[in-house]
Order: structure tokens, then C-alpha cells, then sequence
């Protein structure tokens, strides 16, 4: 069970979009920044944020940086444009 960044409700991870923070390589430089990516396998390496597959709770939580504030980290837009992509994709069972 996992708890979802948006509304907050707790549900089946598999029902849930990952949204991952990769580690940075040990030689990267300070002013690196972190690599955010949608996780659809849920097996991805590094921080993850969970969020419901509904338009609404995407909004919610992009609404109040609830992802950013999971993550501890800026989140670039065209991470969101591809997470909005995803759920207006129909759900694969």
C-alpha cells in the first residue's frame, strides 16, 4: 500500500504512477541536478512519490508542490506534460 501525493488516499501500488528521483553518480558535479522520471514498472532506483492515475489528484498535488516537497526537489515541467500524458492514456490491465 502506498499513499498518494494528491488526494492522500492510501491504495494498491499498482493502482498508483511512480514518480522517481534517481540518485546522482558519485562523480557528479555540485550543482548537479537530480534526474526525475515516471516509473510505470515501479522498480526504477531512487526516491519515489506515489499519485492516483486520475487528472484530479494530478492537479492537486502539482497545485500544492506536494511532489516537489516528496521528492525534495524542483521538478522540471516537461516531467508534468509527461505525467498528465500518462493519464489521459485508458489504464492497462
Amino acid at each position: 500500500m502506498r499513499k498518494c501525493t494528491g488526494c492522500g488516499e492510501m491504495k494498491d501500488k499498482r493502482e498508483l504512477i511512480r514518480v522517481v528521483k534517481a540518485p546522482l553518480p558519485q562523480d557528479a558535479p555540485e550543482d548537479a541536478q537530480p534526474q526525475i522520471l515516471l516509473d510505470l514498472t515501479g522498480k526504477a532506483a531512487g526516491r519515489g512519490a506515489y499519485i492516483c492515475r486520475s487528472a484530479e489528484c494530478f492537479e492537486k498535488a502539482r497545485k500544492a508542490r506536494r511532489l516537489e516537497r516528496s521528492l525534495s526537489c524542483k521538478i522540471p515541467e516537461d516531467v508534468y506534460e509527461r505525467l498528465r500524458s500518462e493519464l489521459e492514456k485508458p489504464e492497462e490491465d
